[in-house]
């Protein structure tokens, strides 16, 4: 995995929005990051979850710190991560790009959170990055997933097979600042 380039410096500000904030990982995020990542519900459509025991002994002191990722913040709570990274190796569709992920905790769900923090951290890399584009994949059987792709802009391109499930690659066209 590579950062987002030389036009990003890392970590930025802390971004605000009406409701969340988006910040770089702290220590006091490092039970949200095991419950996370743990969690069978997060995970059912990523493999599934790591062991929890695993996570408390391996997790560093501050986990995800690292170019392109955000802790969504709720009231001083993590609730999820977003995510922007370039040549994470995981699809030869991405190669070269900028992917969106994201996940958040189950307690958080439907509460329109992760569009939230999505879209501001869309509109961050819009601004440090003008003109490019960010891929997104999910599988087709998350709908809750597919929905919020649509939601963001994204418009389907292909559709796959992998790790034994289908999966839809989309791509949000660029933006240029205004």
């Amino acid at each position: 995995m590579t950062d987002l380039g030389a036009s990003a410096p890392w970590p930025p500000a802390p971004i605000t929005t009406d409701r969340l904030v988006l910040r770089e990982s702290q220590a006091r995020d490092r039970a949200a990051f095991v419950d996370l990542l743990s969690s069978p519900e997060v995970n059912t459509y990523l493999g599934g979850p790591q062991p929890r025991d695993a996570l408390e002994r391996d997790m560093p002191e501050v986990p995800g710190r690292r170019s392109g990722l955000f802790v969504v913040d709720f009231a001083g709570t993590m609730i999820g991560q977003v995510i922007l990274t370039r040549n994470s190796g995981h699809l030869p569709q991405a190669e070269g790009r900028v992917e969106l992920g994201y996940l958040f905790l189950p307690s958080a769900w439907g509460r329109g959170y992760a569009t939230e923090a999505c879209e501001a951290a869309l509109a961050w890399f819009d601004s440090t990055h003008p003109g490019e584009p960010v891929v997104l994949a999910t599988q087709t059987a998350n709908a809750p997933s597919m929905r919020l792709a649509a939601r963001l802009g994204f418009e389907e391109v292909e559709r796959f097979v992998a790790y034994d499930a289908e999966q839809c690659f989309a791509l949000r066209p660029p933006r240029r600042r205004t």
